[in-house]
């Protein structure tokens, strides 16, 4: 009779590991806390509507993938492993039963008949013989030792049982068998390998699947997100544009009863809005016409005490020219207020045309009384652009006389085209500068400077033509300091050169 040797539990035995069971999760085991929660709040509150959509369709797919997808590979594991237990204990039952009818005859012939049972490939069955304690296997390497010791403990107690474990990092299942009628036990031990496949199949293809849906709801919200926020976007489109001007902007009407209301109410503030505007400028605008016959009325009266001054004492000579200036300073005043109401309702329009910035200023300058005055041109600049004559006359009138009046007098015009951008043209005086405070105001109707409430003289509307003019252009007007200690204020067209 061959016979395996006698083999012993030891203490040095590794012990298999179940499969089955997982980790326990650590109490120490990292949450995220408050502060990083209030963080990653404010993160996705910063977002824009658009990207918070595309996010909340993202992480609902993902979440509804994942959790389906969780329960799909559950029930498929639980549908795997009981339809292999089924299997394994039918199997090793059937040997086991083997086992007892041929060792009642047999006792002497373990190693053969255990040699003898058909296990499946890379499965091993062991057989324990009591009371002599000896274990029989197929394979030498095969032992007990690799049989998880609770199922061994069990069954040798002749309590039958049933244990997923490893050996080497393979699953395994065994069954051990009590036969109590001949005092034995019989081990089965079969391999998972093709459950585990099998298994790890349909997690890489259900992971395949949640990326597939995520790519799927991220597309679905960005699609629904640009649905949703087209209307949003024409309703901004046309508040920029009533903004820039145009009062007769308007929405078309929406099939959507919610987008249609929105509609509604928008048009009706744009309605009111245009209305109230109008009524404010057509006001202004009557009242600027109703002035200009009383200060002509007034203007002739002046002159013809003017064409008798020498008739007039001292002290009427001079009152007589406070009136004078006053009723020119109120006429401009007048003329002003005309050419804002005109720039307010939108009716005059900006015709550009190719000029030369360098005599045409010097013109201007002249025509104004600033003679020799410096107009530099910055290097790698250009000095002809595309703009409207009649407004930048203005503007720069305007700059000249705010200088005169204000700043002791230009000292230097500059003109500087940047690369591939917008043409700036400045003008610097050798006043006291304006304040910081203050430079942003400057360009308001009727707003004054320091320097500007301390001399008389100016209607308080140059600067807020000049801002005006320059809005019309696309462009923009701000003021510095100079070099010089005064101002330099800056006016920007962005219009391409030729």
């Amino acid at each position: 009779m061959a016979r395996v040797g006698r083999f012993l539990f030891s203490a040095k035995a590794s012990r298999p590991s179940d499969c089955s069971s997982l980790p326990p999760l650590s109490d120490s085991a990292p949450f995220i806390g408050q502060d990083r929660y209030v963080r990653i709040t404010q993160r996705i509150r910063h977002l824009s509507l658009r990207s918070r959509v595309t996010l909340l369709f993202l992480m609902t797919g993902l979440i509804a993938a994942l959790l389906l997808s969780s329960a799909s590979y559950l029930t498929a594991r639980s549908y795997l492993l009981q339809q292999r237990e089924e299997i394994v204990e039918r199997q090793a039952f059937n040997n086991a039963q083997l086992i007892r009818t041929q060792l009642r005859t047999r006792r002497g012939e373990a190693f053969e008949l255990i040699t003898g049972v058909r296990t499946e490939s890379n499965g091993f069955a062991v057989l324990h013989l009591s009371p002599e304690d000896l274990y029989f296997s197929q394979d030498l390497l095969n032992t007990q030792t690799m049989l998880p010791t609770e199922l061994v403990s069990a069954t040798l107690q002749g309590i039958t049982s049933r244990q997923r474990f490893s050996i080497d990092g393979e699953p395994f299942i065994a069954m051990g068998v009590s036969i109590s009628e001949i005092n034995a036990q019989y081990f089965e031990a079969f391999p998972l390998s093709d459950e585990e496949r099998t298994l790890t199949i349909i997690g890489s293809t259900l992971l395949v699947g949640i990326l597939v849906v995520g790519s799927l709801s991220s597309l679905v919200g960005l699609w629904v997100s640009r649905r949703l926020m087209k209307p949003l976007e024409r309703v901004s489109a046309a508040a920029s544009e009533i903004a820039e001007g145009g009062l007769d902007t308007r929405l078309e009407h929406e099939s959507d009863p919610d987008l249609s209301r929105l509609v509604n109410s928008f048009n009706e503030m744009a309605d009111a809005v245009q209305t109230r505007i109008e009524r404010e400028v057509r006001f202004a605008s009557d009242v600027s016409h109703e002035l200009r016959s009383p200060i002509t009325a007034l203007a002739a009266a002046v002159e013809v005490l003017d064409a008798r001054r020498a008739d007039l004492s001292d002290r009427t000579q001079q009152a007589l020219d406070v009136v004078v200036s006053q009723i020119r300073r109120f006429d401009q005043m007048v003329l002003d207020l005309l050419e804002l109401s005109r720039l307010d309702v939108g009716i005059t329009e900006v015709h550009r045309e190719e000029i030369d910035l360098v005599p045409f200023i010097t013109r201007i300058a002249t025509r104004y009384g600033v003679e020799n005055i410096r107009v530099d041109v910055l290097q790698n600049s250009d000095s002809v652009i595309k703009i409207d004559k009649r407004r930048f006359e203005r503007i720069m009138a305007n700059l000249l006389e705010n200088a005169r009046l204000h700043g002791g007098g230009v000292t230097k015009i500059e003109i500087e085209s940047l690369p591939h951008g917008p043409t700036r043209v400045s003008v610097e005086d050798s006043g006291p500068g304006v304040a910081q405070s203050e430079r942003v105001r400057i360009f308001e109707r009727f707003a004054r400077g320091s320097a500007g409430r301390s001399r008389a003289g100016g209607t308080g509307l140059g600067l807020a033509l000049v801002a005006e003019h320059a809005r019309a252009h696309g462009g923009s007007a701000w003021v510095e300091d100079a070099t010089t200690g005064g101002a330099k204020f800056f006016v920007e067209f962005p219009e391409e050169k030729t």
